[in-house]
């Protein structure tokens, strides 16, 4: 990546899980690296101790001289930073060159062979998967997660080797487009239900850009795609493709059970066949993360002991099915779920995993357009518990939509025990609940409560 003399990084919105990411390589590479984000978290604070400079204030005095050299400094900048930001219209100003996330992710893994994860629900944790595999078997590779690996703790792996001779995984996030920067050597697509109809024109259009996706990929790549997305792929495209899933694929599941609380299958497709593949990390939804996983390994000439011993010693992504609290009295998780088909399949998963438990659900529904528009969606999936309690919408980017509110959704939850609460009163009602399972849901900030919840249910079912 030839950025000529810059050398300092800006970052507008440092803190997002893949924002953090990039800062992370940069600064471990010898850039400059200071940044600005709304609120203080736990990845700023890492990031912080790393030597980072971070302010929360949109002010201009609070970027040092140093950022404000045009010919040194590339300002790099996340799409949920709004339009009249002080600090991005000083850069813009000034005329700054200004790039998306999207596009020096871009530029950084042009030299490298390239495994791009895409799909509306199970990137972070495939992605996961697929560079955990890669590192276990020994070969030269970085990453760039949606998460934090409870493997490395972190969501950035790093090559050892330059760039020319190591592969990076990816994912590929359809969000404003920014997977149509990517040219994968290998492209994986776990799902494509339509999301983020605030940025594009209905259904159509966001397949067509899956489809557009899939044209990036290099002349002599190759592409996976999970079954139930076959008929969305052009099939006059011409790239490589195998499928896989649990109903239907070349790389399929069989035999598929739950013991003594891990998943566990049979797995084959073309010149792979592994028996008793056990995953540590929960739900139906992972066994075809897995597969997509195991089809990635088989074109890398992995071997399948290599392959099954990496899955099964794969211990998942933090906000992925976490464990909070895994005691006797009382079970807590905790999932980043926050469409209505990511929280259908975990819901699911963890009615199948403690049958016949009393199930409460905490949800914050994330962003005023997706619950508008997949409204039936959540209601169905919310219903799958047996109580309820949904937070206000965490509107993110987004300004306030008139009568798009939680009440909307809840009136058209099917469940007895449901009820609308605020931040303030959140955990007075869960300390009001008896149950035997919590989940905690949401893309928002509701992982702010994570640590409050579990403390006061350590003591509440001590």
């Amino acid at each position: 990546m030839n950025l000529g003399k810059k050398n300092k990084i800006y970052f507008l919105g440092i803190g997002g899980i893949g924002m953090s990411a990039l800062a992370r390589w940069f600064n471990t590479n010898g850039y400059k690296v200071a940044g600005y984000d709304r609120s203080a978290t736990a990845l700023t604070d890492e990031l912080m101790k790393e030597g980072i400079k971070i302010h929360f204030e949109d002010d201009i005095n609070k970027i040092s001289d140093e950022f404000k050299v045009k010919e040194e400094t590339l300002v790099v900048l996340t799409p949920a930073i709004p339009s009249d930001h002080t600090e991005l219209n000083f850069y813009k100003q000034h005329n700054f060159e200004i790039r998306k996330r999207s596009e020096v992710l871009g530029m950084i893994t042009k030299e490298m062979y390239t495994i791009a994860i895409a799909g509306t629900h199970g990137k972070t944790t495939t992605s996961s998967m697929i560079a955990h595999m890669v590192k276990s078997a020994g070969l030269d590779c970085a990453a760039f997660l949606g998460g934090i690996t409870v493997n490395y703790n972190t969501n950035l792996l790093l090559n050892k080797n330059k760039a020319s001779e190591s592969m990076v995984v990816v994912e590929a996030d359809e969000y404003d487009r920014s997977f149509l920067r990517l040219s994968p050597d290998i492209a994986v697509i776990t799902a494509m239900d339509p999301d983020h109809l605030d940025i594009y024109a209905d259904s159509n259009d966001f397949k067509k850009t899956f489809n557009d996706f899939v044209k990036q990929i290099k002349p002599s790549g190759h592409l996976f795609y999970r079954d139930n997305v076959g008929s969305d792929i052009d099939a006059t495209i011409k790239v490589n493709k195998n499928s896989f899933g649990t109903k239907a694929g070349e790389f399929t599941a069989s035999n598929i059970r739950i013991d003594n609380g891990d998943f566990v299958c049979d797995a084959k497709g073309p010149g792979i066949d592994i028996k008793e593949l056990r995953l540590s990390v929960p739900g139906y939804h992972n066994i075809e993360n897995a597969l997509a996983a195991m089809a990635v390994g088989a074109k890398l000439g992995i071997s399948s002991e290599k392959i099954k011993k990496a899955l099964g010693d794969f211990k998942g992504v933090k906000r992925r099915f976490e464990y909070i609290v895994k005691a006797d009295k009382i079970i807590y998780i905790d999932d980043y779920a926050h469409h209505p088909t990511e929280i259908e399949a975990f819901l699911t998963s963890v009615k199948a995993l403690y049958k016949g438990k009393r199930l409460t659900v905490i949800f914050q529904p994330h962003l005023y357009t997706r619950t508008r528009d997949f409204l039936d969606g959540f209601a169905k999936s919310l219903s799958l518990g047996d109580k309820l309690l949904l937070m206000d919408i965490y509107p993110a980017r987004e300004l306030p939509i008139p009568g798009i509110t939680s009440e909307l959704v809840l009136e058209k939850v099917n469940l007895n025990d449901k009820k609308v609460v605020t931040k303030k009163d959140l955990l007075k009602e869960v300390g009001n609940t008896e149950t035997d399972i919590i989940v905690t849901m949401g893309a928002g900030d509701i992982d702010q409560f994570i640590l409050p919840i579990k403390n006061l249910l350590l003591k509440q079912y001590a």
